[in-house]
């Protein structure tokens, strides 16, 4: 049973005892039934609104969701080092120890600052070229 239906219920006992709404008793009984049925209104307008808003919040969670996937490309599990696939270099600052993976035009720079500490790393491979030849 509805809770306005259950406040209507307690208005009808009221009714059927004959209470006199004059006397003290009977004011305090339909103000008090009164005040049941607009608790009752209220709270069922509330769960309306409630399970409206909740609907809108899963719709806009799975709208996020497919945005999420779409930007942060969430789906592709097969290469878990994607951040890394265009390095072709690794290099570990001798001063704070941090790797740092370098592209082939960072290197051909020559130098680098190392983004934990700002120590200027410089990269040279004319030894290894030398070496080749």
């Amino acid at each position: 049973m509805e809770l306005t239906n259950k406040a209507a219920y307690l208005r009808g006992l009221m009714d059927g005892l004959d209470i006199d709404e004059n006397s003290k008793e009977g004011k305090v009984f339909k103000a008090m039934a009164d005040l049941l049925k607009e608790m009752a209104e209220t709270i069922e307008d509330l769960a309306v609104e409630v399970d409206e808003t909740v609907e809108l919040v899963d719709t806009l969670d799975q709208d996020l969701g497919d945005v999420e996937e779409i930007v942060y490309d969430l789906d592709d599990d097969d290469d878990e080092d994607d951040d890394f696939e265009d390095c072709e270099y690794e290099c570990v600052c001798p001063t704070c120890g941090d790797t740092i993976m370098l592209d082939e035009s960072i290197v051909e720079e020559g130098s680098i600052d190392c983004p934990n500490c700002g120590e200027k790393l410089e990269f040279d491979f004319d030894e290894e070229e030398d070496e080749e030849e």
